[in-house]
């Protein structure tokens, strides 16, 4: 529909220029009634000195820094809710014509004027964010990486007879990829509510065209439902202008990544959602990304499989139902990461498995190096683990702030260490990949001979140090930064460091002297927040009285320690806080310098991060594998788990659960499970549901031996404990589900559906049950479905694709001999469960009295009789079942068998013995046999 005649457009051709005038790069103009107005994107201060470096025209100026938090009454400040563009004055007269945002509310949807705050969140739910501006990497814990979120998404729907085909654009602010993707969607918009949930962003941003008052869109109103608890943020639709879009990303995206221009041409949705979401991005972030600085990447919906957001939470993927901040999940069993980069690569795998079979084998052939290389195994991992979040760190690199503050200086010199430190990692990541043998290993290694690492490490080495590290602790990193440059550079920075030592020496001669003076165990400690301070262990014994000395203030008590300073220590603590400015912004003047000679090479740590992500989610997967019995998948066109187990129960019960087999082919592609209550069907169809996606994303599998055909959807519905109760919202949810499924599912889904039809009467239950049963069948798809329905069970007596399986119990009686109760074997069967009164069983065990129990058990048997007479099976039946099971396994040994003549032989000799057994019925003829 993008490309047809009956397109309309997401800027509005001619009434979106006219509206909006022109805007190109990322300085931009609007014009409006009162005149025409500068958005100040790019109104920089210039440096007004001759100084000793600086970036190339257009970057931020060098200007000594303001206090963090003024401004300049034509620059837009940082933080959301008191940002203005352009004149101030100007704002505030012609508020229509620079009038960014129009707000409206999720609820009433009442429309509000923005006026002199143009970029304000017209509806805000939770938590708000501040600027990035001046952010610095952190070695933060791979466990939270994926925790807070910073993720900024536009999406935009086409109008009139295109509506239905929707273009969104993302960025990470920790992260400078720009994805675009554009897809045709159905009513339900199941394709954009999956998408978001695998984002999580922090903010939408959509036009308010979206959620006017009384004519909402059902996007705008399925979004804000799903997404109570993030920022939501209308923009006028002017902004969404896909020939403005693809002007941002030709002056954005790096070279290595043009080829996405042929891929986006067309797309004009996602180029319309591009505009505004970069334009947005950098207001709020009050810096602009340098020109060629980011990786855009377009991502087909036909890539990856789909696991709608249901289907991820029944299965726990990545979240646990029961407590959120519990490991126990498929991303909780697989994530051994070490790199914060490796934990989201992960986590988006998981939650969008790969349909590509030769990329999968790939990544497997990895893994199994890995397993049988522990030289390799463990050298790789100890390198791995020293990388920072190299993401992060570009995302902060190909920034230019608009505003030079302390903060923005002391980011940059932060991250140019972090530069030195990753760069420095190159060279012991090559000489561990370089005897590897698989594919994907050999190329990583040949992408890490890219010279660029080496010039880039070379034009650092002439600046900074080269013992400059990074170093964790606050005081430790703050000397790494204030020694950072070499000396003789500049000799006011080599003067100015010099006075900060002195000043240093000074505090730490006057505790000693303090402590001389008052007989005390007086220590020098540090902190962020306080600086200097003095410290001493609780021990009152050798206080004069049990009290502090006088001249000590502001002490606290922390456990067994005193913490406090002295009016004197305050006073230093400010002379060293004005001899780090100085130092700061002399350095981060060389450092501008340095970034402005290394940006053109800098785009090798796209690859570099890349590669560092994903070595470290195939580690993460081989580790997995030393812990547990996992084998390694195969990929045919059937679905066979030999004495599989669940892996995420195998963690929780800290012992390998009870193992059972699945065997899902073309010619038996519908498998009823029937079996009493905790006997184990939930739990085995999640075990299937996962270890598919394990196999998916090119991890082994918890099983004896696998087999796995490709899903391009994964859909799950799966009965929890509250579905017992019958209700009517329990009912109208299991509606909603099972018709998304049949709406979206095709031949190549892998489709699990337990206890259908419990929310309503047994009669409509079934009833329901069966014919979604019938529709289901007339798709190739792989379907399990569990139910407690045995009328169900007879319609392999109709469909001879469909296999009947049950989970056995044993009747075991009490010591007295009075009672009997169920133990649970958790083992699958073939056949039907034989357990077809669980009610009968449950009020034998009660205290109603004998003779109702008597006469509902003989109501049972006469209905049981009556049904069983309707449903009798033929023998006609029973031949046609044989005849269609044996012509699948021809077919299916034809396209797989890899026996030998002999072995093959052999093999269809006991193919035509169960043929014959299986026609041998014993009320047949001899001529019908």
């Amino acid at each position: 529909m993008s490309n047809g005649s009956s397109r309309t457009e997401p800027g509005g051709r001619g009434g979106a220029s006219a509206a909006s005038g022109s805007y190109t790069g990322r300085c931009s103009s609007v014009s409006g009634p009162g005149g025409h107005y500068t958005l100040g994107l790019l109104q920089t201060p210039r440096s007004t000195s001759g100084s000793t470096g600086g970036l190339s025209s257009g970057g931020a100026g060098l200007t000594p820094f303001r206090a963090a938090g003024s401004s300049s009454s034509k620059e837009p400040r940082s933080g959301r809710g008191e940002s203005y563009l352009g004149d101030k004055s100007s704002c505030a007269e012609n508020a229509s014509a620079v009038n960014f945002t129009d707000g409206c509310s999720a609820r009433g949807l009442n429309k509000t004027c923005v006026g002199k705050i143009p970029f304000s969140a017209s509806r805000s739910i939770g938590r708000s964010h501040a600027p990035l501006t001046g952010y610095s990497v952190t070695s933060s814990s791979t466990a939270s990486a994926h925790t807070a979120a910073s993720v900024i998404v536009a999406v935009v729907e086409g109008r009139g007879l295109a509506r239905g085909e929707v273009g969104m654009a993302s960025i990470d602010l920790k992260n400078p990829e720009v994805i675009l993707s554009q897809f045709a969607d159905n009513t339900t918009y199941a394709k954009v509510i999956t998408k978001l949930k695998i984002l999580t962003p922090l903010e939408i941003i959509m036009s308010n065209t979206s959620c006017e008052a009384g004519n909402a869109t059902k996007l705008f109103a399925l979004i804000t439902e799903h997404f109570k608890n993030v920022t939501f943020t209308t923009v006028q639709r002017k902004y969404f202008n896909e020939t403005k879009g693809l002007e941002y990303i030709e002056q954005l995206c790096a070279s290595e990544f043009s080829t996405v221009f042929m891929e986006i041409q067309s797309k004009y949705y996602c180029l319309a959602a591009a505009a505004a979401l970069l334009k947005y991005v950098e207001f709020i972030q009050n810096s602009v990304y340098a020109p060629k600085s980011l990786k855009v990447h377009f991502q087909g919906s036909e890539k990856t499989a789909m696991i709608d957001s249901s289907s991820a939470q029944n299965l726990e993927l990545v979240t646990n139902n029961r407590d959120s901040r519990n490991g126990h999940t498929l991303f909780g069993i697989l994530n051994y990461t070490k790199t914060p980069g490796g934990s989201r690569r992960l986590r988006s795998n998981i939650l969008e498995p790969l349909v590509d079979a030769e990329t999968i084998k790939t990544r497997l052939d990895c893994v199994q190096e890995f397993l049988q290389d522990e030289e390799l195994f463990f050298g790789l991992q100890a390198v791995i683990s020293k990388f920072l979040d190299t993401e992060q760190l570009l995302s902060v690199l190909v920034q230019i702030p608009k505003q030079d503050t302390v903060k923005t200086a002391e980011s940059k010199i932060t991250n140019i260490i972090y530069l030195k430190h990753t760069l420095e990692l190159v060279e012991p990541l090559k000489a561990a990949l370089r005897s590897c043998n698989t594919s994907l290993l050999k190329a990583y290694y040949s992408a890490l001979e890219d010279r660029r690492f080496g010039v880039i490490l070379e034009k650092i080495t002439t600046v900074i140090n080269d013992d400059t590290r990074y170093a964790k602790g606050c005081l430790s990193m703050r000397t790494q930064k204030c020694y950072a440059v070499k000396p003789n550079i500049n000799e006011f920075l080599d003067i100015a460091r010099r006075t900060y030592t002195e000043i240093v020496d000074d505090i730490a001669g006057m505790i000693t002297q303090l402590a001389e003076k008052y007989n005390l165990p007086l220590k020098t400690s540090f902190s962020s927040v306080r600086g200097f301070f003095i410290q001493m262990n609780a021990d009152c014994s050798t206080l004069p009285n049990g009290q502090l000395p006088s001249e000590f203030t502001k002490v606290t008590k922390t456990r067994n320690t005193y913490n406090f300073t002295t009016a004197d220590l305050i006073k230093m603590n400010e002379r060293c806080q004005e001899s780090l400015r100085e130092i700061y912004h002399m350095t981060y003047l060389i450092v501008c310098k340095l970034l402005n000679e290394i940006y053109e090479h800098i785009h090798c740590l796209y690859k570099l991060s890349d590669i560092v992500s994903m070595l470290d989610m195939l580690l993460s997967f081989a580790h997995a594998c030393t812990i547990s019995d996992y084998v390694r998948p195969e990929f045919t066109d059937t679905l066979a788990i030999k004495q599989g187990w669940h892996p995420i129960l195998e963690k929780i019960a800290m012992e390998k659960p009870v193992s059972n087999n699945v065997y899902l082919t073309e010619g038996s592609n519908f498998l009823i499970i029937t079996g009493p209550n905790m006997s184990g069907k939930s739990t085995y169809l999640k075990q299937i549901a996962l270890c598919q996606i394990m196999a998916q994303i090119g991890s082994y599998v918890p099983a004896e031996y696998c087999s796995f055909r490709i899903a391009e959807q994964i859909f799950t519905r799966i009965g929890m404990d509250d579905d017992i109760e019958t209700n009517a919202s329990t009912f109208m949810k299991e509606m909603k589900e099972i018709t998304y499924i049949i709406q979206n599912a095709n031949d190549k889904s892998l489709i699990i559906i337990d206890e259908l039809g419990r929310g309503t009467s047994a009669e409509e239950g079934i009833g329901i049950c069966y014919a979604a049963c019938e529709y289901l069948l007339h798709l190739k798809a792989f379907t399990l479905f569990a139910t407690h329905f045995l009328e169900l069970c007879h319609m392999d007596a109709l469909y001879p694709n469909v296999e009947n399986y049950h989970f056995e119990v044993q009747h075991v009686r009490s010591s007295s001999g009075k009672k009997e109760k169920i133990m649970y074997t958790y083992t699958l069967s073939k056949g039907y469960t034989e357990e077809k009164n669980y009610g009968l069983k449950a009020a034998e065990v009660s205290s109603l009295p004998p003779s109702i129990i008597s006469d509902a058990k003989a109501i049972t048997n006469h209905v049981a009789k009556q049904i069983l007479h309707r449903q009798k099976t033929t023998p006609e039946m029973m031949k046609h079942r044989a005849v269609y099971q044996l012509a699948m396994r021809l077919v299916q040994t034809a396209r797989n068998s890899r026996l030998d003549s002999d072995s093959l032989q052999i093999y269809l000799k006991g193919l035509k013995k169960k043929y014959t057994a299986s026609c041998a019925a014993p009320d047949w003829s001899e001529e019908q046999r």
